[in-house]
């Protein structure tokens, strides 16, 4: 009678004890075109989190050279409780597309992803500095222009609603230009 019960309670501990292991805390959070993006530098890693109301995809682009032109974009959704992620470049002012389609690398880390209440959340790790010529090397201690968009729907091929929002930030310190 007490192992079932024994069992129960080890069972649920551990439940809450993961889940509290593997929340992600940040330390900074910007909002710009109705998408907001959170991170955590933690060494040569960014940790981050991007949501959006939206049931369509979420995107952060970074250290675009000429409207998306050169940015690296990170774009992800979720369809049918399964979160999707990928890594692409900005090929040209008004055009993106997959790293892998240009001898890039998917250097992005889907750590999870929801869709509650209309609003879709994607969690993800990027390497500060992927040694990918697709990627932008981020500067932890500097400006860092950030782009924000979503879309309507869970293709990667949708277009975004409206323009990106853009915000220059100090990844280190969370301070807006």
């Amino acid at each position: 009678m007490m192992r079932p019960i024994f069992v129960a309670i080890l069972s649920c501990t551990l439940t809450v004890l993961a889940s509290s292991l593997f929340a992600a805390t940040y330390d900074h959070e910007v909002t710009a075109n109705k998408v907001t993006f959170s991170w955590k530098l933690d060494g040569d890693v960014m940790h981050a989190k991007m949501s959006a109301k939206t049931k369509g995809w979420v995107a952060v682009g970074f250290n675009p050279i000429e409207k998306m032109k050169g940015a690296n974009f990170i774009l992800g959704f979720v369809k049918n409780g399964k979160a999707e992620i990928t890594d692409h470049y900005g090929k040209s002012a008004v055009a993106h597309a997959a790293d892998t389609k240009n001898d890039g690398s998917e250097d992005v880390t889907l750590v999870g992803g929801s869709e509650e209440k209309g609003i879709t959340t994607i969690e993800f790790t990027l390497p500060i500095n992927s040694s990918d010529a697709n990627d932008s090397v981020l500067t932890a201690d500097g400006d860092t222009v950030v782009l924000l968009a979503y879309a309507m729907r869970d293709s990667f091929k949708a277009r975004h609603k409206g323009d990106p929002g853009m915000v220059t930030v100090n990844l280190a310190t969370g301070a807006v230009k």
